[in-house]
Protein backbone atom coordinates (compact mmCIF):
# COMPACT_ATOMS: atom_id res chain seq x y z
CA UNK A 1 0.00 0.00 0.00
CA UNK A 2 1.00 3.63 -0.84
CA UNK A 3 0.80 6.33 1.66
CA UNK A 4 1.65 9.09 0.05
CA UNK A 5 2.19 9.58 -3.54
CA UNK A 6 3.19 12.96 -5.12
CA UNK A 7 3.53 13.01 -9.12
CA UNK A 8 4.96 16.32 -10.92
CA UNK A 9 4.00 18.68 -8.09
CA UNK A 10 5.08 22.44 -9.15
CA UNK A 11 4.54 25.17 -6.90
CA UNK A 12 5.26 28.65 -6.97
CA UNK A 13 5.38 31.66 -4.42
CA UNK A 14 3.83 34.75 -6.58
CA UNK A 15 4.52 38.50 -5.41
CA UNK A 16 7.09 41.47 -6.85
CA UNK A 17 8.62 38.41 -8.54
CA UNK A 18 7.79 35.08 -8.90
CA UNK A 19 9.98 31.68 -7.50
CA UNK A 20 9.57 28.49 -8.01
CA UNK A 21 10.19 26.37 -4.77
CA UNK A 22 9.05 22.87 -5.85
CA UNK A 23 9.58 22.70 -9.26
CA UNK A 24 8.06 18.96 -10.34
CA UNK A 25 8.09 16.45 -6.99
CA UNK A 26 7.99 12.92 -7.59
CA UNK A 27 7.90 10.89 -4.40
CA UNK A 28 6.07 7.70 -3.49
CA UNK A 29 5.96 6.74 0.51
CA UNK A 30 4.78 2.83 1.26
CA UNK A 31 2.38 2.34 4.10
CA UNK A 32 4.09 2.29 7.79
CA UNK A 33 7.61 2.93 6.18
CA UNK A 34 10.01 5.77 7.37
CA UNK A 35 11.31 8.80 4.50
CA UNK A 36 14.41 11.45 5.73
CA UNK A 37 14.06 14.39 3.13
CA UNK A 38 17.50 15.77 3.26
CA UNK A 39 19.03 18.50 1.31
CA UNK A 40 20.56 22.14 1.96
CA UNK A 41 17.98 25.27 3.41
CA UNK A 42 16.25 26.57 0.39
CA UNK A 43 16.07 23.16 -1.03
CA UNK A 44 12.20 22.73 -0.92
CA UNK A 45 12.16 20.41 2.47
CA UNK A 46 9.45 22.24 4.32
CA UNK A 47 7.62 23.79 1.21
CA UNK A 48 7.14 20.21 0.59
CA UNK A 49 5.98 19.36 4.01
CA UNK A 50 3.70 22.50 4.17
CA UNK A 51 1.65 21.59 0.90
CA UNK A 52 0.99 18.03 2.33
CA UNK A 53 -0.80 19.38 5.02
CA UNK A 54 -2.08 21.92 2.77
CA UNK A 55 -0.56 24.82 5.19
CA UNK A 56 1.32 26.94 2.35
CA UNK A 57 0.56 30.26 2.69
CA UNK A 58 -1.75 32.34 -0.06
CA UNK A 59 1.15 33.49 -2.06
CA UNK A 60 1.93 30.12 -3.12
CA UNK A 61 0.23 28.67 -5.75
CA UNK A 62 -0.26 24.72 -7.21
CA UNK A 63 1.36 25.23 -11.07
CA UNK A 64 0.32 21.60 -11.66
CA UNK A 65 0.96 18.09 -10.18
CA UNK A 66 -1.04 15.78 -7.96
CA UNK A 67 -0.82 14.81 -4.48
CA UNK A 68 -2.68 11.64 -2.84
CA UNK A 69 -2.21 10.56 1.01
CA UNK A 70 -3.68 6.93 1.17
CA UNK A 71 -5.62 7.33 -1.60
CA UNK A 72 -7.04 10.83 -1.07
CA UNK A 73 -6.37 13.74 -3.51
CA UNK A 74 -5.53 16.32 -0.76
CA UNK A 75 -5.31 19.61 -3.14
CA UNK A 76 -9.10 18.62 -3.83
CA UNK A 77 -10.42 18.41 -0.68
CA UNK A 78 -12.48 21.27 0.79
CA UNK A 79 -12.57 22.85 3.96
CA UNK A 80 -14.61 20.37 5.71
CA UNK A 81 -12.58 17.34 4.26
CA UNK A 82 -9.67 19.24 4.94
CA UNK A 83 -10.06 19.34 8.65
CA UNK A 84 -11.13 15.63 8.54
CA UNK A 85 -8.17 14.73 7.21
CA UNK A 86 -5.90 17.05 9.19
CA UNK A 87 -7.57 15.48 12.22
CA UNK A 88 -7.73 11.76 11.52
CA UNK A 89 -4.65 11.39 8.96
CA UNK A 90 -2.13 13.57 9.67
CA UNK A 91 0.39 14.95 12.27
CA UNK A 92 2.99 17.40 12.32
CA UNK A 93 5.69 17.99 15.04
CA UNK A 94 7.70 21.49 14.69
CA UNK A 95 11.24 22.57 14.99
CA UNK A 96 10.79 24.61 18.22
CA UNK A 97 9.18 22.60 20.42
CA UNK A 98 8.32 25.32 23.13
CA UNK A 99 6.68 27.38 20.06
CA UNK A 100 4.51 24.58 19.13
CA UNK A 101 2.63 24.40 21.96
CA UNK A 102 -0.26 27.34 23.38
CA UNK A 103 1.22 29.55 25.64
CA UNK A 104 -1.74 30.52 27.09
CA UNK A 105 -2.70 26.52 28.53
CA UNK A 106 -1.23 24.32 30.67
CA UNK A 107 0.48 21.10 29.13
CA UNK A 108 -2.73 18.87 30.82
CA UNK A 109 -5.46 21.25 28.97
CA UNK A 110 -3.97 20.43 25.64
CA UNK A 111 -3.58 17.46 25.96
CA UNK A 112 -7.58 16.86 27.07
CA UNK A 113 -8.30 19.44 24.17
CA UNK A 114 -6.66 16.88 21.31
CA UNK A 115 -8.17 13.72 23.73
CA UNK A 116 -11.62 15.16 23.19
CA UNK A 117 -11.53 16.25 19.57
CA UNK A 118 -10.76 12.41 19.00
CA UNK A 119 -13.47 11.09 21.31
CA UNK A 120 -11.05 9.27 23.48
CA UNK A 121 -11.04 9.65 27.45
CA UNK A 122 -9.78 13.11 28.84
CA UNK A 123 -9.18 12.43 32.49
CA UNK A 124 -6.19 13.12 34.05
CA UNK A 125 -4.95 9.48 34.41
CA UNK A 126 -5.15 9.56 30.42
CA UNK A 127 -3.11 12.67 30.50
CA UNK A 128 -0.33 11.13 32.61
CA UNK A 129 -0.21 7.31 30.33
CA UNK A 130 0.34 9.84 27.71
CA UNK A 131 3.55 11.79 29.19
CA UNK A 132 4.82 8.55 31.15
CA UNK A 133 4.54 7.05 27.58
CA UNK A 134 7.31 9.83 26.41
CA UNK A 135 9.75 8.65 29.09
CA UNK A 136 8.79 12.18 31.32
CA UNK A 137 9.49 12.14 34.85
CA UNK A 138 6.98 13.41 37.69
CA UNK A 139 4.36 13.24 34.92
CA UNK A 140 1.64 14.81 37.87
CA UNK A 141 3.81 17.94 38.16
CA UNK A 142 4.29 18.11 34.18
CA UNK A 143 0.57 18.61 33.42
CA UNK A 144 0.19 21.49 35.46
CA UNK A 145 2.84 23.70 34.16
CA UNK A 146 2.54 26.08 31.57
CA UNK A 147 5.07 25.10 27.80
CA UNK A 148 7.64 28.24 29.40
CA UNK A 149 7.52 26.52 32.18
CA UNK A 150 9.48 23.14 31.01
CA UNK A 151 12.81 22.35 28.94
CA UNK A 152 13.51 22.03 25.10
CA UNK A 153 13.42 18.46 25.32
CA UNK A 154 10.77 17.97 27.66
CA UNK A 155 8.53 20.51 25.73
CA UNK A 156 9.06 18.48 22.49
CA UNK A 157 8.29 14.93 24.05
CA UNK A 158 4.88 16.96 25.09
CA UNK A 159 4.26 17.49 21.08
CA UNK A 160 5.26 13.65 20.52
CA UNK A 161 2.44 12.28 23.06
CA UNK A 162 0.09 15.36 21.25
CA UNK A 163 0.86 13.91 18.06
CA UNK A 164 0.99 9.92 18.35
CA UNK A 165 -1.78 9.61 20.81
CA UNK A 166 -4.53 10.13 17.40
CA UNK A 167 -2.37 7.49 16.14
CA UNK A 168 -1.84 9.28 12.80
CA UNK A 169 -1.63 7.48 9.29
CA UNK A 170 1.20 10.17 8.42
CA UNK A 171 3.75 12.01 10.86
CA UNK A 172 5.55 15.17 9.46
CA UNK A 173 8.43 15.68 11.41
CA UNK A 174 9.91 18.95 10.59
CA UNK A 175 13.73 18.67 12.20
CA UNK A 176 12.24 18.26 15.57
CA UNK A 177 15.13 17.67 17.48
CA UNK A 178 17.18 20.97 15.83
CA UNK A 179 16.63 23.12 18.80
CA UNK A 180 17.51 20.37 21.52
CA UNK A 181 20.81 19.69 23.13
CA UNK A 182 22.71 17.03 21.96
CA UNK A 183 22.68 15.10 25.58
CA UNK A 184 18.30 14.91 24.36
CA UNK A 185 18.23 14.39 20.39
CA UNK A 186 18.82 10.62 20.30
CA UNK A 187 16.24 10.01 23.39
CA UNK A 188 13.56 12.26 21.74
CA UNK A 189 14.15 10.26 17.92
CA UNK A 190 13.89 7.25 19.37
CA UNK A 191 10.83 7.50 21.43
CA UNK A 192 9.62 9.22 17.95
CA UNK A 193 10.17 6.08 15.43
CA UNK A 194 9.26 3.62 18.65
CA UNK A 195 5.68 4.96 18.43
CA UNK A 196 5.33 5.52 14.89
CA UNK A 197 6.05 1.85 14.49
CA UNK A 198 4.56 0.27 17.27
CA UNK A 199 1.28 2.36 15.46
CA UNK A 200 2.21 1.66 12.24
CA UNK A 201 2.49 5.25 11.41
CA UNK A 202 4.70 6.23 8.18
CA UNK A 203 6.90 8.96 8.79
CA UNK A 204 8.33 11.33 6.79
CA UNK A 205 11.38 13.23 8.81
CA UNK A 206 12.92 16.55 7.27
CA UNK A 207 16.58 16.84 8.56
CA UNK A 208 20.30 18.19 8.49
CA UNK A 209 21.20 15.48 10.52
CA UNK A 210 22.48 12.62 8.27
CA UNK A 211 24.38 9.87 10.73
CA UNK A 212 20.65 9.69 12.31
CA UNK A 213 19.27 9.61 9.21
CA UNK A 214 21.25 6.41 8.43
CA UNK A 215 20.47 4.82 12.33
CA UNK A 216 16.75 5.49 12.38
CA UNK A 217 15.66 5.31 8.48
CA UNK A 218 14.66 2.92 6.08
CA UNK A 219 14.90 5.29 2.37
CA UNK A 220 16.08 8.47 2.12
CA UNK A 221 15.24 11.00 -0.88
CA UNK A 222 17.97 13.79 -1.32
CA UNK A 223 16.49 17.29 -2.51
CA UNK A 224 17.73 20.10 -4.51
CA UNK A 225 16.45 23.09 -6.09
CA UNK A 226 12.80 22.10 -5.72
CA UNK A 227 13.27 18.43 -6.88
CA UNK A 228 14.19 15.09 -4.98
CA UNK A 229 17.30 14.59 -7.09
CA UNK A 230 18.28 11.00 -5.50
CA UNK A 231 15.88 8.42 -3.98
CA UNK A 232 16.47 4.96 -2.14
CA UNK A 233 17.80 2.65 0.57
CA UNK A 234 19.41 4.94 3.47
CA UNK A 235 22.16 2.73 3.58
CA UNK A 236 23.02 3.33 -0.03
CA UNK A 237 22.00 6.69 -0.46
CA UNK A 238 24.30 8.04 2.31
CA UNK A 239 27.02 5.61 2.40
CA UNK A 240 27.11 5.18 -1.90
CA UNK A 241 25.74 7.87 -3.09
CA UNK A 242 25.22 8.10 -6.93
CA UNK A 243 23.70 11.86 -7.68
CA UNK A 244 26.54 14.67 -7.60
CA UNK A 245 24.85 16.70 -5.29
CA UNK A 246 24.18 13.72 -3.24
CA UNK A 247 27.82 12.70 -2.94
CA UNK A 248 28.78 16.27 -2.01
CA UNK A 249 26.36 16.58 0.47
CA UNK A 250 27.64 13.11 2.04
CA UNK A 251 30.98 14.73 1.86
CA UNK A 252 29.81 17.27 4.27
CA UNK A 253 28.92 15.29 7.09
CA UNK A 254 31.52 15.98 10.44
CA UNK A 255 31.26 11.97 11.24
CA UNK A 256 33.17 10.86 7.79
CA UNK A 257 36.12 13.35 8.47
CA UNK A 258 39.47 11.92 10.20
CA UNK A 259 40.74 13.90 13.60
CA UNK A 260 42.79 16.85 12.28
CA UNK A 261 41.55 16.68 8.72
CA UNK A 262 39.42 19.91 7.19
CA UNK A 263 35.60 19.37 6.72
CA UNK A 264 34.62 19.75 3.41
CA UNK A 265 31.73 22.26 1.84
CA UNK A 266 29.72 22.96 -1.16
CA UNK A 267 31.42 25.74 -3.08
CA UNK A 268 28.24 28.43 -4.17
CA UNK A 269 24.82 28.50 -3.04
CA UNK A 270 21.29 26.48 -3.96
CA UNK A 271 19.60 28.63 -6.71
CA UNK A 272 16.65 30.99 -6.44
CA UNK A 273 14.32 29.49 -9.54
CA UNK A 274 11.94 31.76 -11.32
CA UNK A 275 10.74 29.11 -13.61
CA UNK A 276 11.43 25.11 -14.81
CA UNK A 277 15.12 24.98 -14.22
CA UNK A 278 16.26 24.44 -18.64
CA UNK A 279 19.06 21.69 -17.17
CA UNK A 280 20.39 20.55 -13.99
CA UNK A 281 20.13 22.70 -11.14
CA UNK A 282 23.27 21.16 -9.54
CA UNK A 283 25.37 21.94 -12.84
CA UNK A 284 26.70 25.30 -11.62
CA UNK A 285 28.00 23.29 -8.64
CA UNK A 286 29.03 20.39 -10.09
CA UNK A 287 32.23 19.39 -10.40
CA UNK A 288 31.37 16.36 -12.66
CA UNK A 289 29.46 18.66 -14.92
CA UNK A 290 29.56 18.51 -18.84
CA UNK A 291 28.22 21.17 -21.46
CA UNK A 292 24.64 19.12 -21.71
CA UNK A 293 24.21 19.69 -18.23
CA UNK A 294 22.87 23.27 -18.35
CA UNK A 295 20.26 22.20 -21.21
CA UNK A 296 19.22 19.09 -20.53
CA UNK A 297 16.72 18.45 -17.78
CA UNK A 298 17.18 15.28 -16.16
CA UNK A 299 14.58 12.64 -15.73
CA UNK A 300 14.38 9.69 -13.26
CA UNK A 301 16.84 6.89 -13.91
CA UNK A 302 15.02 3.44 -14.64
CA UNK A 303 16.58 1.42 -11.55
CA UNK A 304 17.68 3.36 -8.38
CA UNK A 305 16.19 6.92 -8.77
CA UNK A 306 19.07 9.84 -9.98
CA UNK A 307 18.27 12.98 -11.25
CA UNK A 308 21.32 13.03 -13.58
CA UNK A 309 22.10 12.67 -17.22
CA UNK A 310 25.49 11.35 -16.19
CA UNK A 311 24.11 8.24 -13.79
CA UNK A 312 25.45 4.96 -15.65
CA UNK A 313 29.00 6.52 -15.25
CA UNK A 314 28.64 7.89 -11.74
CA UNK A 315 27.19 4.51 -10.80
CA UNK A 316 29.71 2.76 -12.30
CA UNK A 317 32.34 5.00 -10.52
CA UNK A 318 30.44 4.12 -7.27
CA UNK A 319 31.33 0.33 -8.25
CA UNK A 320 34.97 1.03 -8.49
CA UNK A 321 35.08 3.02 -5.22
CA UNK A 322 33.66 0.24 -3.65
CA UNK A 323 35.90 -1.93 -5.20
CA UNK A 324 38.92 -0.40 -4.54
Amino acid sequence: MTAVRIRDLVLEFTGTTTVRALDGIDLEVAEGASLAIVGESGSGKSTLASVIGRLHPRSARIVSGTLEVGGVDVLALDIDGLRRYRRDTLAYIAQDPIGSLDPTMRIGRQLQLVLRAMGEETSTRRQIELLDAMRIANSERVIRLFPHQVSGGMAQRVAIAMAMCRAPKLLIADEPTAALDSQVREEVVRLLFEQARAQGTTVLWLSHDLPAVARWCDEVAVMYAGRVVERGPAQAVLGQPVHPYSRALAATDPSRARRGERLASIPGAPPVLHGASAGCAFAPRCAARIDACTTTRPEPAATRHSLCIRTEEMRAQVRLEVSA
